[in-house]
């Protein structure tokens, strides 16, 4: 065992300086991390859900500045705009596009991914970004709780409808941005539609991470590695306008260790970016440039059974009307 994997465990095991900024910065220097800069990602498209700010915002200006297209899925038309023309001035010889749909809304998901095929017939990478933590609960057009919707079945959906552009890229990648919050909930496909009479909205969050970290190592064993590679990746504790917005508590108490923005989405950049271990593995859960365990606690893994499994991949067929079916032999 190496000097740098003894430090890592030893950081893992204390959490906190392994989720702040002071984790990244102790790995980044002992492993020897290739700088973000360096890639060349020219002639490659990344969609982006969730990039008008915070971590998908910083994940694509670094790749844009590596020379890939960006296409950006909002909400908003007004910020999906102002994104674009940021991208633009900063890697102005790539057509960087974007449409237009809350991922909570599978008929505006459709139209997205409709647009998208029809601007490309490969995308290297489907990074699942968008995502927002709810104090009060929310229903989306289809009737779901909002957080799920958006967070759980809408990037299934979304990932089924591309799936054939992404095969084109041999292998695409489809990347799901989870949150170390995931490890407090086990997995519980009753709980995705929650009682609006005890409806907490941290908990229905970290109750849709765990969703999406299963979700990528089932989808991972259906699909073959050399067309498509699936991760999960959790950024540490960044400052986002997100935390600002839902965890001011939290933001205020941890304050200055917390990562910036960049920092938090390194790793998700370096699993779109590196051409080496993130195309060698799939159905991964990532931390720092280094694979890691979807579960801290035996509650978490007692609970993920193969029948709970089945259960959560019964929910999003039924809930979006489309399946991902396996291609491996």
């Amino acid at each position: 065992m190496s000097g740098a994997d003894v430090v890592d465990r030893a950081l893992e095991a204390t959490v906190v300086p392994s989720f702040t900024r002071v984790g990244s910065a102790i790995r980044a220097r002992l492993e020897h991390w290739t700088p973000i800069e360096r890639y060349d990602l020219a002639g490659r498209v990344i969609v982006i859900t969730g990039a008008t700010s915070g971590l998908g915002h910083a994940a694509a200006e670094i790749l844009a500045r590596d020379g890939a297209t960006i296409e950006v899925i909002a909400r908003s038309e007004h910020k999906a705009v102002g994104v674009v023309d940021e991208l633009r001035a900063v890697a102005p010889d790539c057509d960087h596009g974007y449409a237009l749909a809350d991922m909570g809304d599978f008929h505006a998901v459709r139209s997205a991914a409709e647009e998208l095929r029809a601007r490309h017939d490969r995308i290297d990478v489907l990074v699942h970004n968008a995502g927002a933590l709810d104090a009060e609960l929310a229903r989306a057009p289809s009737g779901i709780e909002q957080t799920v919707a958006s967070q759980v079945a809408g990037p299934f959906l979304l990932t089924a409808l591309l799936l054939d552009a992404l095969r084109a890229a041999s292998p695409g990648r489809v990347l799901w941005m989870t949150s170390g919050g995931m490890y407090t909930q086990p997995l519980d496909v009753d709980a995705l539609e929650p009682d609006p009479t005890t409806y907490r909205g941290a908990m229905t969050y970290a109750r849709a991470k765990r969703a999406q970290v299963t979700l990528v190592e089932m989808i991972a064993a259906r699909l073959d590695p050399s067309s498509v590679v699936v991760h999960a990746v959790h950024p540490g504790w960044a400052d986002t306008p997100g935390v600002a917005r839902s965890l001011p508590t939290f933001r205020r108490v941890v304050g200055p260790l917390l990562r910036t923005p960049a920092q938090g989405a390194d790793t998700l950049v370096w699993l779109a970016a590196d051409d080496g271990e993130p195309v060698r593995t799939s159905g991964l859960l990532w931390h720092d440039r280094r694979p890691r365990p979807a579960h801290r606690r035996n509650l978490t893994k007692k609970a993920d059974t193969p029948d709970e499994r089945r259960r959560l991949w019964e929910w999003c067929v039924d809930v979006t009307g489309v399946d991902i079916p396996a291609d491996r032999t």
